[in-house]
């Protein structure tokens, strides 16, 4: 595996205190419970009609002492907000800490530890390394602005980038690849938009997911239709060379298979790959087509 480094300018940090464990409990998608000093866990902040309005990774702090979201830096003050929003009685403590800290992404490597940060192993994917939370001065120090060197490795790993690969308020926690990234526990309790969630998993109804494939001719722009001759069965979201991961209707991509139609975007045409485990969800689907 390649190595790399890279600061991850789009990243904001979000700091929880308090008694944090029980009230993320309630809130969001993954396990929040018996999380070690240092661990991280993907999850999402769901509406109550199941749709992902924000994705983060949780990490762990040392002692208790609460906990960091690695989260997207544009949304952040959001974010922040929705968590004070379900608050209630919560005794916590919720501070967007973006302006002193940042995110760095290291692969093929351990990250560097630093007396001001935490390392953590990022839980969506083997191959996506580990990242670091730090002072940005420190950061700057130990990583190079290289993102899109980022951006590629990410996309050779198949793991989705929201506002690009999927849109945040209108999308599910299936059509996001929750599932696959480690970033829903299906036997714990209630959260918001657990009910969907869970029924979408148990009836096997996930028609939509995010795949990676390879162009064969010009990477069209992004948010391209992907055409299964003249029907729009998907779109197109990251790109990296003559690959990219797009959203795709797995019943229909079924369909445009079996007839040996090829898949097209702009003047390419798309080689798909579909994980073994997404035709397997998606086996209780009705047939469209």
């Amino acid at each position: 595996m390649d190595k790399g480094a890279s600061l991850l300018t789009d990243r904001g940090v979000i700091k929880v205190t308090g008694e944090a464990e029980a009230f993320l409990q309630k809130l969001v998608t993954n396990n929040m419970l018996d999380m070690k000093p240092g661990e991280a866990r993907y999850a999402g902040l769901l509406s109550p009609q199941g749709k992902l309005l924000f994705d983060f990774l949780i990490v762990s702090l040392p002692e208790g002492s609460g906990y960091y979201f690695d989260c997207v830096k544009a949304q952040a003050a959001d974010l922040a907000k929705r968590i004070n929003f379900h608050k209630m009685r919560a005794k916590i403590t919720v501070e967007d800490v973006s302006e002193s800290l940042g995110v760095a992404a290291f692969w093929g490597q351990e990250a560097p530890q630093a007396a001001e940060g935490i390392t953590f192993k990022d839980p969506r994917a083997d191959a996506l390394g580990s990242r670091l939370i730090a002072p940005h001065a420190v950061l700057a120090k130990l990583a190079p602005a290289n993102e899109q060197a980022y951006e590629n490795h990410r996309i050779a790993a198949t793991v989705p980038k929201g506002g690009v690969d999927f849109i945040y308020g209108d999308t599910f926690v299936h059509e996001a690849n929750f599932d696959a990234l480690h970033g829903v526990d299906f036997k714990k309790g209630c959260y918001v938009g657990q009910e969907v969630v869970s029924r979408v998993h148990f009836r096997k109804t996930a028609r939509k997911r995010i795949v990676k494939v390879h162009f064969d001719g010009p990477p069209p722009a992004p948010g391209s239709e992907i055409l299964y001759g003249e029907i729009a069965i998907g779109s197109i979201g990251s790109i990296s060379g003559s690959e990219g991961l797009v959203t795709l209707r797995l019943d229909r991509l079924e369909a445009a298979q079996a007839a040996g139609v090829p898949l097209r975007a702009g003047e390419a045409t798309l080689n798909v790959d579909v994980p073994p485990e997404f035709v397997a969800a998606a086996a209780g689907v009705e047939r469209l087509l």
